[in-house]
């Protein structure tokens, strides 16, 4: 979710951040995660909770040495913890937030490079995701198939019309996240499954005579596991 820009339309307030998400803005911290492991990695611990190296790495096909590795250098930045009650060597691993977020602009470059490869990992995987729901969605049970949406629509709007909607889009979405349904499974209902939600809103072509700063770097994200972005 893209922070607040000062020289937007503040008719409508920009929500809070998501309860339990962390904002991220330092190359260091985004260049930190966008790999190929660390993101499989974070998304099985955003899904199923704390596990362990070899737990994870039966999940996502590699070797607890590996996954191993790739947690503590997750760890040296905040992206997980060690979340305790594991015996000998055997130590389990939690993520220290149920998200993340990242500013809509930046000033410096090596910054905006690091949050657009960050931002494109993490599409991409959702984005096959989607993939593999269309495809295998004629075997999916018929409530799921039409409770399930799959939408896409053109507008025409300024700037300050598009700022807007993402506002209300976002305050919208926000209403049915829970962070208690993330982190602690008893909380989620009976028959429940984990549902994702891709909302993104971008302009096709800048109309004439758009105001484009050479120094201004832009790409808010926000991502969540499975929840309303």
């Amino acid at each position: 979710m893209p922070l607040e820009d000062a020289d937007r339309d503040q008719s409508t307030p920009e929500p809070g951040p998501t309860p339990g998400s962390r904002r991220v803005s330092d190359t260091a911290t985004m260049r930190a995660l966008s790999h190929p492991v660390r993101v499989a990695l974070v998304e099985e611990l955003w899904r199923g909770g704390a596990m362990t190296a070899t737990e994870l790495g039966e999940r996502i096909g590699e070797t607890s040495t590996t996954c191993s590795f790739h947690l503590r250098q997750l760890a040296k930045y905040g992206w997980v913890e060690e979340a305790g009650g594991g015996k000998g060597r055997a130590r389990p691993w939690r993520m220290t937030s149920v998200g993340f977020e990242t500013p809509s602009t930046y000033e410096d470059t090596a910054a905006a490079v690091a949050n657009t490869a960050l931002v494109s990992m993490f599409r991409e995987r959702q984005i096959d995701r989607y993939r593999n729901w269309v495809q295998s969605r004629s075997t999916a049970p018929r409530e799921w198939r039409e409770a399930s949406t799959d939408s896409q629509f053109g507008y025409y709007m300024t700037v300050e019309e598009l700022d807007r909607f993402g506002k209300e889009l976002n305050s919208l979405l926000r209403k049915w996240f829970s962070e208690e349904r993330v982190t602690d499974p008893a909380q989620r209902p009976p028959g429940s499954a984990q549902v994702e939600l891709l909302a993104v809103a971008y302009p096709l072509e800048l109309p004439p005579g758009s105001d484009t700063p050479g120094d201004e770097r832009r790409g808010g994200h926000s991502t969540q596991p499975g929840e309303p972005e």
